[in-house]
């Protein structure tokens, strides 16, 4: 029981600790605990009482600069390593670990945030310090050391500084990647969309085209100006569907081998959609609520392909899953609603994807609302509403 509230006790400490540094005031304590690092450190590596003031108070101000590190790292850096030389010149005062440790940290701050070229400078005075010392000893291990630590601080600064632009750079990349990824997939969906939307367009100008030639032929009561109302109403019909063929030549250019001419599906064959989806695995129940009604077109294409959008979905991050399809006739519009009892996003997360955008897009060119998520007790759900108009079917 007293290991355990030990343990506690020092999890409790760490975190205190771990927040007061990490926190907007972090700095100022990390400095003051350095402070006093060096001051005790000042005291035991000095013998003599009267010297022991000027060896805590310029080891003190070796630490002092790294508040301004952040800030000022080349004001920092000189200012350290300027304390530090005059310690190494004071045979009196000692060099503390604590106030190498700040010198190493500031001249490494600025080589990371500034450049080699800012780095190689502080090397002079500890190199010329290295072959005849401040302090008027020796050449030896004492001279020499300070040398390789602050070069090897400088090359620390430069390989943190090179890989931080190296992750930038690989992170900018990829985000440039992504976008284009996500602006190619709008464009392709919007393209498909459009095509099947004007293949709708292209069938009623075709029938408006023929209805009014017909007029024309077996009216033989017409007047001359009816004839030729009607004649100008087919010529203006079969000139839109010319022109909107050609535009779908210009739509279907990306396509490979022969256009599809075959006609475009709708929630009547929703039936054989489900049915395709059992056959994969997936347990798919298909509810039907309020009373079906002739739906637009373009409106009938999107609410089948947000179906299929959506099962696909499901057969790719969860397959062979409970999957319900509900579709649901209101006075003004029908709501689609399909849900899975898969795992759903990780995290909550939603990434969106190729089918996501390309369902929004389909219920927004239709005039609706669509709207994708985690589903309440796991799972996810799609929800797309689309307006109608016609009789009952």
């Amino acid at each position: 029981m007293t290991r355990m509230n030990l343990t506690e006790t020092g999890q409790r400490m760490f975190t205190v600790v771990r927040r007061l540094f990490a926190g907007r005031d972090g700095r100022i304590a990390l400095t003051l605990v350095l402070a006093v690092t060096a001051t005790l450190e000042a005291s035991a590596y000095t013998s003599r009482r009267t010297d022991l003031v000027a060896a805590i108070l310029i080891n003190v101000l070796a630490v002092l600069p790294l508040l301004a590190a952040r800030r000022f790292p080349l004001a920092a850096a000189v200012a350290t390593t300027c304390c530090t030389l005059f310690i190494l010149g004071s045979p009196k005062t000692p060099v503390t670990v604590t106030g190498l440790g700040v010198l190493l940290y500031t001249i490494c701050n600025l080589v990371r945030r500034r450049g080699l070229v800012w780095g190689v400078p502080f090397l002079v005075p500890f190199f010329f310090n290295a072959i005849a010392p401040i302090g008027g000893a020796d050449t030896g291990p004492g001279s020499i050391a300070p040398l390789l630590l602050v070069a090897a601080a400088i090359l620390v600064g430069e390989s943190t500084r090179k890989r931080s632009e190296a992750e930038a750079e690989v992170g900018a990349a990829q985000e440039a990647m992504a976008e284009s990824q996500r602006e190619q997939t709008s464009m392709e969906e919007r393209a498909r969309i459009a095509r099947e939307l004007h293949d709708i367009v292209a069938h009623h100008l075709s029938v408006i085209a023929v209805q009014g030639e017909t007029a024309r032929l077996t009216s033989p009561d017409l007047s001359d100006d009816a004839r030729g109302r009607f004649e100008a109403i087919a010529q203006t019909a079969r000139d839109a569907l010319s022109e909107t063929r050609r535009l779908l030549g210009v739509l279907r250019e990306d396509a490979e081998g022969e256009t599809d001419r075959t006609p475009q599906p709708g929630l009547d064959q929703l039936g054989e959609l489900v049915d395709t989806a059992r056959d994969t695995g997936a347990n798919v129940r298909l509810i039907r609520q309020g009373k079906a009604v002739q739906l637009p077109a373009g409106v009938d294409l999107a609410a089948y392909r947000i179906v299929q959008e959506a099962l696909t979905n499901v057969r790719r991050h969860a397959p062979a899953t409970d999957v319900d399809v509900e579709v649901s006739y209101g006075d003004d519009e029908v709501t689609l609603r399909i849900r899975d009892h898969g795992p759903g996003p990780a995290d909550g997360e939603l990434l969106p994807g190729h089918g996501l955008v390309g369902m929004r897009d389909r219920a927004t060119v239709a005039g609706g609302a669509f709207t994708a998520g985690a589903a309440d007790g796991g799972g996810f759900v799609v929800e797309a509403t689309l307006p109608i108009s016609g009789e009952a079917a």
